[in-house]
């Protein structure tokens, strides 16, 4: 942590890694939709991208509406938090809005090959897809509370 990081920085990093550690035990423990170390016995992948969003999404009849939420806004609103929260612990992040993207990426796609070695889920390009846009949609969150912070800072400031 940085030495000289604000009140919010430090409620962010707290967040940061109660974040990460429900995100951990989500993905590798828990026992929801054959999730867990093991849970599987052989290799469960997808390396085409939108394969399982067509999927999910032309074919949401036969799957449900849970397995529909679950895929594809569960993965999206999922990481949202990470993106949200990296805009207030760094500062890299705040000034450029890439890094946020490239590290929602890196966090999905290190999940995802630890998912396809341990057998813990299926290894599907389609959740990066997924959680890199949830992350960048947490960003932009952020960017947006931060501007209506500013507005409102001016209105109460007048120069």
């Amino acid at each position: 942590m940085a030495k000289h990081s604000t009140r919010n920085q430090k409620i962010g990093w707290i967040l940061f890694v109660l974040y990460l550690a429900a995100l951990l035990y989500l993905m590798f423990f828990s026992e929801m939709e054959q999730r867990g170390v093991g849970a599987k016995t052989e290799y469960t992948y997808n390396l085409t991208p939108f394969v399982e969003i067509s999927r999910y999404l032309f074919s949401g009849n036969q799957i449900g509406l849970r397995g529909v939420l679950l895929n594809l806004y569960g993965n999206i609103l999922g990481f949202m938090p990470f993106g949200f929260i990296l805009g207030v612990i760094s500062s890299r992040c705040r000034e450029h809005w890439y890094n946020a993207v490239i590290c929602t990426y890196l966090l999905s796609f290190g999940i995802e090959m630890i998912q396809l070695v341990l057998r813990a889920g299926s290894c599907d390009v389609d959740d990066i897809i997924l959680n890199t846009l949830g992350g960048t949609l947490g960003y932009a969150v952020f960017c947006f509370v931060q501007h209506i912070r500013k507005v409102n800072y001016f209105k109460r400031h007048p120069e």
